[in-house]
């Protein structure tokens, strides 16, 4: 090989290496850029800050893919909401399981729209304590299943749920956690007349016979969660119910 060349990879090791440090002071700047936004908001006056939340919803948060994190499209995520408040009433209680997006999405509705106070998260990520506040907000680890507020064991009415992983062990720990929180289910109807009780947990394909075994009554429907970066795993929406958002496959 003659010098020349010896230079000429030498040359092409250093361009590659300044568009890596290039790309390495981007994010840097981008994540800088991002923690100054979350920091202020966390000194915001609280109306400014309820407003905030209302416009931007899930844009305030960037996704963890350590925590398996992958936010539903809007349109899933106004038609998951739907789906918890349709025809419920101001007693209905409301749980939304490793779903912020959802919860994004009922916070951006009018007050109109929602009939209920009573709706919770529960996250592993405690940045979204930001987004339902403390009153709303539980720390969730589907790793120890019963550990959740006493308040709301056996005294759900409507329940999302959306396991972080598809896998047999996150879904089975996950599933305990939602048989414990759900009312038994029964006729029971809202003061607008529509049946209390809805479960529904969106999760991957794959993991359909967890499903079947966790939530008996629970069916495939017709609706196809989407996912706003793409996800390449085929997605299911499951539920105990048909309306107008989807029907039983």
């Amino acid at each position: 090989m003659s010098d020349s060349d010896s230079d000429s990879d030498l040359d092409i090791e250093l361009t590659l290496s300044s568009h890596a440090l290039a790309a390495l002071e981007e994010f840097r700047q981008e994540e800088v850029k991002y923690q100054e936004k979350f920091s202020k908001l966390l000194t915001s006056a609280d109306e400014e800050f309820a407003q905030k939340k209302k416009e931007e919803g899930m844009n305030l948060f960037k996704e963890d893919w350590q925590l398996s994190q992958f936010w539903y499209n809007d349109a899933t995520a106004n038609m998951l909401a739907d789906a918890l408040l349709e025809g419920a009433d101001e007693d209905t209680v409301i749980a939304i399981v490793s779903a912020p997006s959802v919860y994004a999405a009922i916070l951006k509705k009018n007050a109109d729209e929602v009939p209920t106070k009573h709706i919770h998260l529960f996250e592993f990520d405690e940045r979204f304590k930001l987004l339902a506040e403390k009153d709303h907000f539980f720390f969730y680890d589907y790793n120890k299943p019963l550990e959740f507020n006493e308040k709301l064991r056996g005294k759900v009415d409507r329940l999302l749920i959306d396991p972080p992983f598809l896998n047999d062990d996150c879904q089975s720990k996950s599933s305990i956690t939602a048989n414990a929180m759900l009312k038994p289910k029964t006729n029971e109807k809202t003061k607008h007349g529509v049946i209390k009780s809805r479960f529904i947990s969106c999760t991957g394909e794959r993991v359909s016979d967890v499903i079947a075994k966790s939530y008996p009554d629970a069916k495939v429907t017709t609706f196809i969660p989407e996912h706003k970066n793409g996800l390449s795993n085929e997605f299911k929406c499951y539920s105990n119910f048909e309306w107008r958002g989807w029907k039983f496959e």
